[in-house]
């Protein structure tokens, strides 16, 4: 029977969760993911568990941050005035928001704080920081 090894190109059901077991993304109600080993697509720990599986063979693997989205990186908050923001938006803790740099490309943030006449974004990951628990199943070693 052969095993997922580097390179190989595979099919994935997997449900990924926070250490508390809140689900943060499933695949299991949509197609397996599709993705080729090796080319930086996945997070470096998510790689390494699908390595020497079979197909139809499940697992749950843990991901220390290190090998997810890593630490919180405190030099990708940055504090702006309000009075850039359009005024019909009312920024709120935990909001999403797009910004776009010199070069015209755009950047997600994360509304980290709401002050007075300031807002303090995060630019990290959302799941920065955190360790994860995936559910992994096999699907196909295409």
């Amino acid at each position: 029977m052969s095993k997922v090894k580097e390179n190989d190109t595979v099919k994935v059901h997997y449900t990924g969760k926070l250490t508390n077991g809140q689900v943060f993304d499933s695949s299991l109600e949509r197609e397996p993911l599709e993705v080729a080993l090796g080319q930086g697509q996945l997070i470096p720990g998510f790689e390494k568990g699908l390595i020497d599986m079979a197909v139809n063979e499940k697992k749950t693997i843990t991901i220390d941050k290190e090998e997810a989205y890593g630490e919180v990186n405190e030099q990708l908050f940055q504090k702006i005035s309000k009075s850039q923001l359009p005024d019909d938006l009312k920024p709120e803790v935990g909001m999403g928001l797009v910004g776009a740099n010199a070069e015209g490309q755009q950047q997600q943030f994360r509304v980290a704080k709401v002050e007075e006449n300031d807002i303090i974004l995060d630019a990290n990951h959302p799941l920065a920081g955190q360790d994860l628990v995936f559910d992994l199943e096999v699907v196909a070693i295409l």
